[in-house]
């Protein structure tokens, strides 16, 4: 049986992880963690379950921490994850290169599947965006991504469609930085043929909608995922915390986890 922490329990995915993971008979649920100045902490989550500032203060060692937290607190994590020798799960979004490299020297000392979307169904977009970049590239095709969430979200645009971006950049060939264009207000002109628009929509309480436009002249194609609910992110992270636990050292993906 794995052993199991979620980070930030007292948020919506948090509370939902932890709950997917007491449901789960393969999965035990040892303690999660707050902010140290919650008034959760001390208090109970579920029966026998409850309320930590620390990874370090659970008596029973997890053998994976679930996180979909805020970049602070995942960085805090990192270190506590380190000491205690477990792995990690990061659905967390909105980091910076630097950020970005903090995890990947965590990962060199224990196993760390970092996603900016754990859903089964958008790693296989990401897969898929590839795959079709590849095909279409140099041919004349103008590639945007669209993506809409709810007014609460807090980053812009999302980091699963600035994971798409990427996925693209590289498979075209081409630096981010160079070729993606954030909205266009300002912009005089035709487009530019080597241009990747990322455009970010907020509204209502959307779970989450990415589309990956390939349109050249006389057709398009559209790639889409929109998730219903924020159980399929959560499952994906219990999916990926039962695949990473026992694993060596090392950076991982859903790809990964997905075996693709």
């Amino acid at each position: 049986m794995v052993k199991v922490a979620v980070a930030g329990a007292k948020g919506r995915m948090g509370n939902l992880i932890a709950d997917l993971v007491l449901q789960d008979r393969d999965l035990k649920l040892v303690g999660v963690t707050e902010r140290p100045d919650s008034d959760v902490i001390g208090g109970e989550f579920s029966e026998g379950v409850n309320f930590y500032a620390s990874l370090r203060d659970i008596p029973e060692k997890p053998d994976v921490v679930i996180d979909f937290t805020v970049p602070e607190a995942t960085l805090r994590l990192l270190d506590e994850a380190k000491e205690i020798g477990a792995a990690l799960v990061i659905g967390t979004t909105g980091f910076t290169d630097e950020e970005k490299r903090k995890i990947e020297g965590t990962a060199k000392s224990v196993p760390v599947v970092f996603s900016p979307n754990m859903s089964l169904g958008v790693n296989l977009l990401f897969k898929l965006v590839a795959e079709v970049t590849k095909a279409l590239k140099d041919k004349g095709y103008d590639i945007e991504i669209f993506e809409i969430h709810h007014r609460f979200k807090k980053d812009a645009p999302s980091g699963t469609a600035m994971r798409l971006a990427e996925i693209i950049a590289e498979n075209l060939g081409k630096d981010l930085d160079e070729i993606g264009v954030y909205g266009r207000r300002g912009i005089v002109g035709e487009r530019k043929p080597d241009e990747l628009g990322v455009l970010a929509a907020r509204m209502g309480d959307v779970v989450g909608d990415h589309t990956v436009f390939f349109a050249t002249l006389g057709e398009r194609l559209e790639l889409t995922h929109r998730a219903t609910s924020r159980e399929t992110f959560a499952r994906g992270a219990v999916v990926a915390a039962k695949w990473v636990a026992g694993r060596e050292a090392g950076l991982y993906t859903m790809f990964d986890v997905l075996g693709i």
